[in-house]
């Protein structure tokens, strides 16, 4: 209805980038003008804010699965991670683990890169073991992210929180990897550990 009244006119930012912008054409009456500028002012305010339902289970491990996270300070760490997640504009919704390794449910805001997140995470958690608890710890240098739906975050709690119960029946590496297999992701077993 308004195509036969645009035209497309092309501008360089100062990087020399191009883009296009479909404007009015001179063609058009003053009465076409008005029609488009009510028809996009419209368009403009259907959506003025962001909506994100983003869930993402992350789990890492200790460098070389060491079972540096005995249960005398467990709790704290938890605690602790739980914090940096707030500090980092994240909802921690549930986290647990075992001597070797962690699980969180986290919920992310539109801005966050989970890449970034996790870096800060593990920085800022291995600085404050080295400070109250062990020296030498440090965290394995990958992680694995994995998308929880709205629906599915009640199982995936209870599963991040019954870690301890879990693993009585199997391994940090066997739990891994059937993740990752059930998630679809390809990997070299050259590289898990």
């Amino acid at each position: 209805m308004f195509c036969a009244h645009l035209q497309c006119t092309e501008f360089k930012t100062t990087a020399n980038q191009r883009f296009h912008l479909w404007l009015p054409s001179r063609r058009a009456s003053s009465a076409q003008r008005n029609m488009m500028s009510r028809a996009c002012s419209a368009h403009k305010s259907v959506m003025p804010s962001t909506y994100v339902s983003l869930h993402c289970h992350l789990v890492f491990s200790t460098k070389d699965r060491e079972p540096w996270i005995t249960p005398d300070w467990r709790d704290r760490l938890h605690g602790y991670l739980g914090g940096i997640v707030n500090g980092l504009g994240g909802i921690p919704l549930a986290i647990g683990g075992t001597e070797n390794h962690v699980h969180l449910l986290v919920g992310f805001r539109s801005s966050h890169r989970v890449d970034y997140f996790l870096r800060d995470l593990k920085a800022d958690s291995t600085a404050w073991v080295h400070r109250e608890i062990y020296p030498q710890f440090s965290w394995q240098r990958g992680y694995a992210a994995f998308a929880v739906s709205p629906s599915d975050i009640l199982n995936v709690k209870r599963y991040v929180v019954s870690q301890e119960e879990h693993h009585r029946r199997k391994t940090f590496q066997e739990e891994f990897v059937a993740m990752l297999n059930e998630q679809g992701i390809q990997y070299d077993k050259r590289y898990l550990w």
